[in-house]
Order: structure tokens, then C-alpha cells, then sequence
């Protein structure tokens, strides 16, 4: 049994309707009218007329008002969002900024605080030489200003060393003061420096006078207490609490009428001969760092060797001891011849009649005139050991 093949139509289309270009049809919900670019050339017309009539007349301001008005809430729902994060993306960042600019306000303030102590230690220190100058002007002693270095090493004593050497002219002796008064003396000097030794040193001693009443003594420095001391003042002396201390200049060291120390106690007992004196020195010792050196020079006369004042003065004593032994040997004689029994002392008249002869009507004065020899036999004693 055979079956046919049906051949394809000729137009290609079998059961279901088949679609050709000229049959195509618009659905009707496409059908506006004009096309877009018609409408967009239209719209855009329009926009131009509104912009134009707005810009000129302001005619669509209370619409644009109106709209903004009712679309505000819906507006400020829409921005929470966006708000939220752009503010904690704010906050984040402040907070990086403010940590990090709090870090570079601390460094300037730590920076701005050490420039203000230069500033304050250079002012101090300018004020400080400006007074020095005043008083260098005002001393009539050519001076030399000096810096601090250094403490000495020793704890026991109050010793500073200064920049200012022999070749600076310094020696020893030469008076160190400050704007206000003595400071201490120059002990030691080396070629670069030299050693001060202050007036509170334990060893130290200043001639000085009262300014009131023109009363000399001499002040001692007490040590690390800082203070001075005026030892072997009587109890009854003239000097009272306040008075204020200058250099007497006797010593030829100190320059007449350099602020010393003042007064701060003065104590008397009726058991003690002499008074307790206590002073403050004037002077900045131990506040200043620039100094001033008087170079002032040594016209006292040279003092005599040791040698020789020793010689001198065992020379003395062996006299005075070769004086005193005569004069004890004179007296054990006289006392010898005082102790022997009534006829030794009998004898010794009876070998001297030529003495005894004048006298020798006068027999019942016969004790008496042992006293004769005994006193004419003293001088003979001394002449002999002479």
C-alpha cells in the first residue's frame, strides 16, 4: 500500500495564516496621531514659550511655589536616606580630622611651650646683663663679665668656676659681684677659668661695716646654711636687726661701699661676752648665671715670710723663758738662804765683820743683821747667772 507526499504550497504557508508585508496592519494601540519628533519638537516649543513668559511676566511663581509646598514631605522622605548616610560618612571623617588636628594642636603646644621658656630664660637673662651693665658703669673698678659653668665637685664647700681666666686678666683675690652686691672672691685661676669661692663658704671671711653707724667688723660665712655670721661683736654694740652690712675696704681686696649682707637676728645673753649675729647675704649666690669680676688690683704691701716671723718669735720666747728661769733661780737662792738654821746664819755673819763693824755698839740688835747679807746675796745670785 502506497501513500502520497503532499508537496509544500507554493507561498510556503501550510494550515495557520501566513504573514506578508503588504497585509501588515498598525494594532490600534499604537495609533496616537502626530509622531514622536513631531511631539518632542512641540513639547520642546512649549517649554521655550514657558521659560520666556516666566522669565518676563513671573507669572507661573505661585504654581512653582504651590508645587514645592505640597511636594516638600515627599521630598524630605526621599532624602532620609542619602541624609543618613552622608551624615555618618561626615561624622566619621570629622572624627579623623578633629583626632588628627587634636595631635598637631598638642606637638605646637608642647613646642610653644618650650619656646616659652627659652623666652622667658633669654628675657631673665637679658634683664639680668642689663642690670650687670648698670653696675659695671656704676663700680669704678675696670670689670669683666663671666658665666657659670659649673658647681665644684665638693659638697662641703660653696665654690663655683667661672669662664674667665688669666688670660682675661683674672688673679686671685679679685672681688666677684652681681646687679646687688658681693658675690665671693676668686680663689684659683686657670689659663680658660677660674674658681670663685663664695661668700657663704664655711672659710670665707669679708671685713665689713654697718652702714648706720659706720661699725667695722668681719663676716663669716656659715656653709651650706647660706648665711654669714659677725663673731666677737660685745653684747652692748650698736647694731641692731635690718641694719645693712657694706664693705669697710680696709683689707684692700673689696672696694669700699659694696652691698655685703643684712641683719636678720641679732641675740645677746648676760651670761655670753660677746653678741650672736646672723646675716642674709644681699647678692643673688645662688640665683644668677652671669657674674661680674672686678679686676681690681693688689696695692697692699707684701707680708712678712712664716720663716721669718717664726724665727722672730722663737727667738722671743727663748728669751722671755731664759728671763723667767733667772729670775725663779734668784728666788729658790734667797729662800735656800731664808731655810738654813740660826748659826749657819750666825757664821756667815761672823765671816763678814768689816760689815758688821759699824754696827757694833748696837750688840742687842744682833738677830737682825742676818737680813744684810741675806738681802746683798740676791743681786750677787742674779749677777752670776747673768
Amino acid at each position: 500500500m502506497t501513500q502520497e507526499v503532499s508537496s509544500p504550497p507554493a507561498d510556503g504557508c501550510f494550515s495557520r495564516p501566513c504573514w506578508r508585508p503588504d497585509a501588515m496592519e498598525i494594532p490600534p494601540l499604537f495609533k496616537q496621531g502626530a509622531s514622536a519628533r513631531v511631539r518632542v519638537t512641540v513639547f520642546a516649543l512649549i517649554s521655550v514659550v514657558m521659560l520666556v513668559v516666566d522669565a518676563r511676566m513671573h507669572v507661573l511663581g505661585t504654581l512653582r511655589q504651590a508645587l514645592g509646598t505640597a511636594l516638600y514631605p515627599f521630598q524630605t522622605v526621599a532624602m532620609v536616606p542619602r541624609d543618613a548616610f552622608t551624615n555618618s560618612a561626615d561624622y566619621f571623617s570629622s572624627m579623623a580630622s578633629l583626632q588628627k588636628e587634636n595631635h598637631q594642636l598638642r606637638q605646637q603646644q608642647i613646642v610653644n611651650a618650650q619656646l616659652m621658656q627659652q623666652e622667658r630664660l633669654l628675657a631673665a637673662e637679658n634683664a639680668q646683663l642689663r642690670k650687670l651693665l648698670d653696675m659695671q658703669q656704676k663700680v669704678p673698678v675696670k670689670s669683666i663679665v663671666g658665666e657659670i659653668l659649673y658647681d665644684a665637685r665638693d659638697p662641703f664647700t660653696r665654690k663655683i668656676i667661672l669662664n674667665r681666666g688669666s688670660q682675661q686678666g683674672v688673679m686671685p683675690g679679685q672681688p666677684v659681684i652681681d646687679d646687688v652686691g658681693i658675690v665671693g672672691q676668686v680663689t684659683r685661676v686657670f689659663p680658660f677659668t677660674s674658681e670663685v669661692t663664695l661668700l657663704t663658704d664655711k672659710d670665707q671671711a669679708i671685713p665689713v661695716q654697718v652702714l648706720r653707724n659706720g661699725l667695722r667688723s668681719v663676716a663669716y660665712g656659715r656653709g651650706q646654711t647660706g648665711a654669714l655670721d659677725l663673731r666677737f661683736m660685745p653684747a652692748n654694740a650698736d647694731i641692731q636687726k635690718g641694719d645693712v652690712l657694706v664693705t669697710s675696704g680696709i683689707d684692700g681686696v673689696y672696694p669700699p661701699g659694696l652691698s655685703v649682707a643684712s641683719v636678720v637676728l641679732v641675740e645677746t645673753r648676760s651670761a655670753d661676752s660677746f653678741a650672736r649675729i646672723v646675716c642674709r647675704p644681699l647678692a643673688g649666690i645662688d640665683r644668677h648665671r652671669q657674674l661680674l669680676i672686678l679686676l681690681v688690683e693688689q696695692n697692699m704691701p707684701p707680708r712678712p715670710e712664716p720663716d721669718v716671723v717664726d724665727e722672730k718669735s722663737a727667738k722671743l720666747f727663748k728669751r722671755r723663758l731664759r728671763d723667767s728661769t733667772r729670775d725663779n733661780g734668784g728666788e729658790e737662792a734667797s729662800a735656800s738662804q731664808k731655810d738654813k738654821p740660826t748659826e749657819e746664819r750666825k757664821g756667815a755673819a761672823e765671816v763678814a765683820p768689816p760689815a758688821a763693824k759699824p754696827a757694833a755698839a748696837a750688840t742687842p740688835a744682833t738677830p737682825t743683821k742676818p737680813a744684810a747679807p741675806a738681802a746683798s746675796t740676791k743681786p750677787a745670785a742674779k749677777e752670776s747667772a747673768r
